[in-house]
């Protein structure tokens, strides 16, 4: 007897449905995006318990006809996939989203699978698959003139085992309305109703395709806050083309769950993609803070491969070196582009630290002051007296009048102050005030910001430090004894060929051997470091990215550390000139609305504001 043998078609079918349908939300997933494949522009989705009692979708695609609706609930019979004219299949250049005979024959042999479709002009047709059990076609009901309703129920009963790691039922929710939100991010064209157990959770209108409509439904997705601190991104590179929107960097959360990634319109949970998304915002950000973004990549299928994962939430490129700059790049320009611009919640967090509180027990009782109290106020209670009174307006001098404070003892020289009402125009407006020897209060056209000197200050040190750097101005530091590393022969080969690039950062490497390499200078901001274990960091970037990030990052960390050493101290008292000099050095350099860390440099109230605070809107 043969130890090798052939399974049956239903164990067959089992043991795909479970690389494909691992939960509802897979089946949904699968089940979507058949429906945009299909043209669809309006999807119902509907849940039940998790998604396991029952599954309903339902699109005004182009339906299937009896023949299609025969076919695709076979194995291997697809729509998505057309021969060459040598009479070969091309798998590569593949531009749908799914398979539809590989995910409705997987679903049938695990549950109640039920399709209802019809072609425009024809009549509506119903097939039934049963744990891999297939009836005949019948005629059905069907509201809409073309399309197709799937529903599957019972999901994995025939399978019970895989029931017991299926998670709460509010857990498959919302796995199911992530999923639903992804795909709702990535196709703006068309409208999506989701219902779980009965409720509406979600209701979005087809939007126009593009940017603007883009914009729209990510910020009903994310939030209307991420629309109005979203940049534009849209770059391209040897046919590799990135558009989209990310946050500012004062607009950040705490974990990386706000970043959303699509591949050729794909959702992908990409570690190259989300490790170039990091490292572009690395200059902006503490490690404990993640941007927020929706990028997609668009690119040659050719390029690219979408079968490395069953259910295509991974993806591989031919070149990924290519694909990693194109996101750095195209995030640092908008970043660049942004200038001093801050997101807009800082304010919102400001305002809402001012709302008014009922006080238990006020401080002064008004209605019977003390004897004291009426001594000292007695000198104000006369008409003549009052500075306010129209009497005393008049007949004040003007000298009497308390000049603007700006934080100072000493009068400043005319020629040193800038006239009020021509700085003012500017964005960040003329400074009036120092508060705490910390805080500088400025007045625009239109409200006020305070600038947290020291944070602004750094930022400002910190940019002009890269910008030395960039251009090549960077110290090295001769090692009196030079340093023998052991590599890879492959390790030291890369090493080698960028060679050049590491002497302008200021690390001069020499080949030693066919497996060492000699390190005689070093960056003089490293100072006394790790050279081995840098060499060795500067190997495995290489190899892994194409990039030299360990030495990018480290010397970034320490010029962080030393914008922040030698900046503008809090508690140092500026004159008007040095507070107005340190705003027109904010809004000509880019970045400097947060400091190294990610936090706020500067905060704007609008007047508007400020009046609702008094009640005056």
């Amino acid at each position: 007897m043969s130890i090798i043998q052939r399974l049956p078609q239903d164990t067959i079918n089992r043991i795909a449905a479970g690389e494909v349908v691992e939960r509802p939300a897979s089946a949904i997933k699968e089940l979507v995006e058949n429906a945009i494949d299909a043209g669809a522009t309006r999807i119902a989705i509907s849940a039940s318990q998790g998604g396991l009692s029952r599954i309903l979708i339902e699109d005004n695609g182009s339906g299937m006809g009896p023949d299609d609706l025969q076919l695709a609930i076979e194995r291997h019979a697809t729509s998505k996939l057309k021969p060459q004219a040598d009479g070969s299949w091309d798998l590569l250049h593949i531009q749908t989203l799914g398979f539809r005979g590989e995910a409705l024959p997987s679903m049938g042999s695990v549950a109640r699978l039920n399709i209802v479709s019809r072609v425009r002009g024809g009549e509506a047709l119903a097939i039934e698959v049963d744990a891999g059990r297939v009836s005949p076609l019948r005629p059905a009901a069907f509201g809409l003139e073309h399309g197709a309703r799937v529903e599957l129920s019972d999901l994995f009963y025939a399978t019970p085992a895989r029931l017991k790691f299926m998670k709460s039922e509010r857990a498959e929710n919302m796995a199911i309305t992530e999923e639903v939100r992804r795909q709702a991010m990535a196709h703006e064209h068309v409208g999506f109703e989701l219902e779980l157990d009965g409720k509406k959770t979600l209701k979005l209108y087809a939007e126009a395709a593009g940017f603007e409509g883009r914009l729209r439904r990510l910020a009903a997705l994310l939030g209307a806050d991420f629309g109005d601190n979203a940049l534009l991104i849209d770059q391209q590179r040897e046919g590799v083309r990135l558009s989209g929107y990310a946050g500012l960097p004062t607009f950040s959360r705490g974990n990386a769950a706000h970043q959303y990634l699509f591949v050729n319109n794909r959702p992908v949970r990409d570690k190259l993609l989300a490790g170039a998304l990091r490292a572009a915002y690395a200059d902006f950000l503490a490690r404990d803070r993640h941007p927020l973004a929706a990028l997609f990549l668009e690119i040659d299928p050719q390029d690219l491969d979408v079968n490395v994962h069953p259910a295509k939430a991974e993806v591989r490129f031919r070149d990924p070196n290519l694909v990693r700059g194109l996101i750095i790049g195209a995030l640092k320009h908008a970043l660049a582009s942004a200038g001093h611009r801050a997101a807009t919640t800082v304010a919102q967090t400001t305002l809402s630290s001012f709302r008014p509180q009922t006080m238990v027990q006020p401080l002064l009782n008004l209605n019977r002051p003390s004897p004291a109290h009426i001594a000292a106020v007695r000198p104000y209670l006369t008409p003549e007296a009052s500075p306010f009174s129209p009497t005393a307006r008049v007949e004040a001098p003007i000298a009497d009048y308390p000049e603007p404070f700006y934080g100072v003892a000493e009068a400043e020289p005319e020629s040193a102050v800038v006239e009020p009402a021509q700085t003012e125009a500017f964005p960040l407006g003329a400074a009036r005030a120092q508060l705490h020897e910390t805080y500088i209060i400025a007045q625009t056209i239109d409200g006020l910001v305070i600038v947290d000197q020291h944070a602004a200050h750094e930022r400002l040190v910190y940019e002009e430090m890269k910008t030395a750097m960039a251009e090549g101005h960077v110290q090295s530091q001769a090692l009196l004894i030079p340093d023998i590393v052991d590599l890879e022969r492959d390790e030291v080969a890369r090493l080698m060929a960028r060679a050049k690039d590491l002497a302008e950062m200021g690390l001069t490497l020499e080949a030693f051997g066919p497996s060492s390499v000699l390190v005689r200078e070093i960056p003089a901001l490293l100072g006394d470091c790790d050279i081995a274990g840098l060499v060795r960091d500067l190997a495995d970037d290489l190899s892994e990215h194409g990039e030299l990030l360990a030495l990018k990052e480290r010397m970034a960390e320490i010029c962080g550390d030393h914008a922040c050493r030698h900046s503008v101290r809090s508690g140092r008292r500026l004159n008007a000139e040095e507070m107005n000099a340190l705003l027109r050095q904010m809004e000509a350099t880019p970045h400097s609305g947060q400091c190294n860390h990610g936090r706020p440099t500067y905060v704007e109230l609008k007047l508007k504001d400020i009046e609702r605070l008094f009640g005056r809107r």
